[in-house]
This record gives C-alpha cells, sequence and structure tokens, in this order.
C-alpha cells in the first residue's frame, strides 16, 4: 500500500496488460482463484475474511505500510496466516499466481491502486468509493475504460448484488408501484462524539484518514455514496443538478462535515433526497425508500418492504451479511467467464456524492457539468 507520488505512480504503471490474458483469465474446474489483498486493515480484514471462508478462493497475498496491519489481520482471519505480506503494492501485484486483487486503502489511494490492478491484468474487487475527489474519480474512469474487457471489476457497492434490493428493483422495474415520482436516502448514524477529546499523536494523525476530507472525501463521499448509488440504480441514471445544505464544527477531529441535507435532480424532474449525519446517539436509520404512483418501497440491508394501497407492508427479510453476496457474485463471474465492469456506475455514484458535497459547500444549484469542471 505503499504511497508514492502521482507522477511515479503514472510510471510505475504505465504500459498495457502485463500477464497473458490465459495466465490471469483461464482456470480449470478445480482451480482456486488466487486473491491479494492491498490494504490490510480493518475493511481489508473483513473482505478477506469472506474471500477466506469461500472454497472457490485462497487469500494467497497481503500488503499494508504498516506490519502491526498485517499482524492484525492474520490475527483476525487465521486462514490468511499463511500468505505472503508485502509493504510495496506493486510488489504484490507481481506475486507469482495471482489472479485477483481486494482493494481495501484509504479512499484517495483508490485510483492509484485501481489503476495499476487494471495494467497488471487483475481481476478487481475495489472498496467504494471510486475516488475523494472529481480528479481521483477522472482516474478511476481512464483506466476502467482501458480495461480488458475479460478483467472482472466489481466496487463495494454490495447493495446491487443483494437479492433482496435485486427483488425490491424488479418490482419497480416491472411497474408495480407505478411511475416513480419521489426517492430517498437516509444515511442517519453515530461515529461522532461531540463531548470527546481524543488525544492524537503524531503517528496517529499519519495513520488517520477517515476525518480528513481530502483523504475521504469526506462521509458523504465515503459513506454516504451506498445510498446515492441504490437511487442512481433505481432511476437508472445519474443527477443533472444538486442543492444542498449542511455543518460542521462538532468534531474534535478532522475537518469533515456534521451533517448533510441535498435534493437531487434527475432527468424528467424526478428528485432525490439524502439525508445524512454521524451525530445520531441511541438511534438511527440506513435505508431508501422509493414512492410510486401506486406504492412504494423501502430497502435496508436487513430486509425490503412493499407498500401498497389497503393493505398491510409485505416484508421480506435479508438471508445474511450482502458483502457475501457481492464477494460470491465476484467469483462467480470470474469462474464462469461472465463480463462485468461495475467501475463506470461507482464512478458515477462517487461523483453524484461529490455533487452533493459541492452543493453543501456553496449552497447553491450544481449542475453535473459544472462538478466535471470543477477539477
Amino acid at each position: 500500500m505503499q504511497k508514492i507520488q502521482r507522477r511515479t505512480a503514472l510510471a510505475a504503471t504505465a504500459g498495457i496488460l502485463i500477464v497473458k490474458p490465459e495466465t490471469a483469465f483461464g482456470y480449470q474446474a478445480n482451480s482456486k482463484i488466487h486473491v491479494g489483498v492491498i490494504g490490510a486493515g480493518n475493511r481489508g480484514a473483513y473482505d478477506a475474511d469472506f474471500f477466506s471462508k469461500d472454497p472457490r478462493a485462497e487469500v494467497a497475498a497481503l500488503c499494508d505500510l504498516y506490519p502491526d496491519q498485517l499482524d492484525k489481520a492474520k490475527t483476525k482471519v487465521p486462514a490468511i496466516s499463511s500468505a505472503k505480506t508485502y509493504k510495496d503494492y506493486t510488489e504484490l501485484l507481481a506475486h507469482p499466481g495471482l489472479d485477483a486483487v481486494q482493494i481495501t486503502t484509504p479512499v484517495y489511494l483508490h485510483p492509484e491502486h485501481f489503476t495499476a490492478a487494471v495494467k497488471a491484468g487483475k481481476h478487481i474487487y475495489c472498496e467504494k468509493p471510486a475516488g475523494a475527489s472529481v480528479a481521483g474519480v477522472k482516474m478511476t474512469l481512464a483506466a476502467a475504460k482501458a480495461a480488458n474487457p475479460k478483467q472482472v471489476i466489481f466496487f463495494g457497492f454490495q447493495q446491487r448484488w443483494s437479492p433482496e434490493y435485486q427483488a425490491a428493483e424488479k418490482i419497480l422495474r416491472t411497474g408495480q408501484i407505478g411511475e416513480l415520482v419521489l426517492m430517498r436516502s437516509e444515511w442517519m448514524v453515530g461515529g461522532i462524539r461531540p463531548g470527546a477529546r481524543p488525544q492524537i499523536t503524531p503517528e496517529m494523525e499519519k495513520r488517520a484518514w477517515y476525518p480528513y476530507r481530502e483523504k475521504s472525501g469526506d462521509f458523504i463521499v465515503e459513506q454516504d455514496c451506498h445510498g446515492v448509488d441504490v437511487l442512481n440504480w433505481f432511476a437508472q441514471a445519474r443527477p443533472v443538478s444538486a442543492i444542498g445544505g449542511g455543518g460542521k464544527g462538532r468534531r474534535k477531529v478532522g475537518n469533515n462535515l456534521d451533517h448533510v441535507n441535498v435534493t437531487y435532480t434527475y432527468p424528467n424532474g424526478l428528485c432525490g433526497y439524502l439525508h445524512g449525519t454521524q451525530l445520531i446517539t441511541g438511534w438511527g436509520e440506513v435505508r431508501e425508500q422509493f414512492f410510486g404512483e401506486t406504492g412504494a418501497l423501502t430497502t435496508h440491508r436487513r430486509y425490503y418492504e412493499w407498500h401498497r394501497e389497503g393493505r398491510n407492508p409485505e416484508r421480506v427479510a435479508s438471508k445474511r451479511e450482502i458483502t457475501i453476496d457481492a464477494i460470491e457474485q465476484f467469483l462467480a463471474h470470474i469462474l464462469e467467464g461472465k463480463q462485468k465492469n461495475m467501475a463506470f456506475d461507482a464512478c458515477d455514484s462517487t461523483l453524484t456524492s461529490l455533487l452533493g458535497r459541492l452543493a453543501v459547500d456553496t449552497k447553491r444549484v450544481v449542475t453535473w457539468d459544472e462538478l466535471m469542471a470543477s477539477e
């Protein structure tokens, strides 16, 4: 997960596919997919655990700048304890026999690491979002366009692979709630402790990335991108403009916002609302709602609910943690030779969050074209 300068990153990853396609994309029926993990922190170990539990995969290599992170990951996930370890992600990408990579590094490094993985010819499971800035997302998008069509590319927008989300989307798509007229995403969670004043050492500040906008994109990008991704998916479009408000000042560490309210305008006048905060204590709500002319849908990581006039709501519970669904589908696409590149949707959803962030910052209507011209 070595941090390098942009010029060095581009030089190091210049060129085209550097492994033979038959090596990268050919599998025997009894072959395991060898996965390398770039970024072995909390989320890195979490995703790697699911990969290690799938009999079709083997975590063969781990990379992180910090040895203690590698040790913690191996302790949390004993199945990866024998994986080869690296400090430099370019060395991990050269690990013999590596088929796929999991990118779970700080958000601002996603474009560099994604670009390198594309150039190395690997299948990619990259955590969301696609970057922390417009410039970063553009870098990710350029790499995605240059990818070999046989490279399977997933991003950590797990809702798209949840059977329950897919069932709700099918209800909408088949006209069973009528024409979609309004959407809403709520990310009302905790995380900020307004009264707490933690002691931050220089080493802690060096490692920290989430509280800092330049590294995480702000919570509207790093976290709320999940909700706006579902709005874009169900709307089958990206917004043309946004207006919003928000505030900051409760955080004792970092420079992220505390709360946001954004109204997105989609083609044909469809509106989508995003309500987000990390100030909640003792309560929380993370869900999306879709209102049609004849009914409504609520989607959630643990269920979906179908509301129809004159009938009791129909709730269907999720069977398991939806990250498992995403990782299982990623592996299935590789083994079955199914082509999938989620990077374009991931970039759109990340840019939608960045559009909302710019609208909050400027407190006025901001268009998609203006956002794209801003960096």
